[in-house]
């Protein structure tokens, strides 16, 4: 897999499909540094009810994120992309300090600048509560492996 700045815009098939999948790993290593570095800068996010404006506030928010959110494991899968754009759908799964398993759902729209940082990051996405024996995502922490099927198979 090459370097996830190394794959820019104009996005096809086949680049837009390793970029997810690249900013997938990224996002389950749960290091706010390493994924903080395929963002712009002056990156601009909503995330739920939150807005982030450049890396250093991405790192402080998902350092946050993590240390709630606890055994996080995610599933990518491109839903559409254009030249500079790429929409994802998702879903991961995690457990609260008291034990309290979730599944959360969403979507996200992306958007490049001509080096490949994403400078754009919208994401809705809602929190389901699951019980222990209804989680799909079992692999070790860590990316997802390679023959696990992520959510080309899932809706629920």
């Amino acid at each position: 897999m090459p370097n996830p700045t190394s794959l820019r815009p104009p996005f096809i098939h086949e680049t837009a499909v390793m970029k997810v999948r690249a900013a997938e790993d990224a996002w389950n290593s749960r290091d706010p540094i390493r994924v903080s570095l395929a963002y712009s800068t002056d990156t601009r996010w909503r995330n739920r009810d939150s807005f982030i404006n450049g890396r250093d506030q991405v790192v402080a928010f998902l350092a946050d994120k993590w240390n709630r959110e606890l055994e996080y494991r995610l599933a990518k899968q491109l839903w559409a992309f254009s030249d500079n754009r790429i929409a994802v759908r998702f879903q991961y799964e995690y457990h609260d300090a008291s034990g309290n398993w979730f599944r959360a759902y969403g979507n996200e729209n992306w958007e490049f600048d001509e080096d490949g940082l994403m400078r754009r990051r919208e994401a809705s996405i809602n929190d389901y509560a699951i019980e222990p024996h209804d989680r799909k995502f079992h692999w070790p922490l860590g990316p997802r492996p390679v023959d696990d099927p992520g959510l080309l198979e899932s809706v629920r």
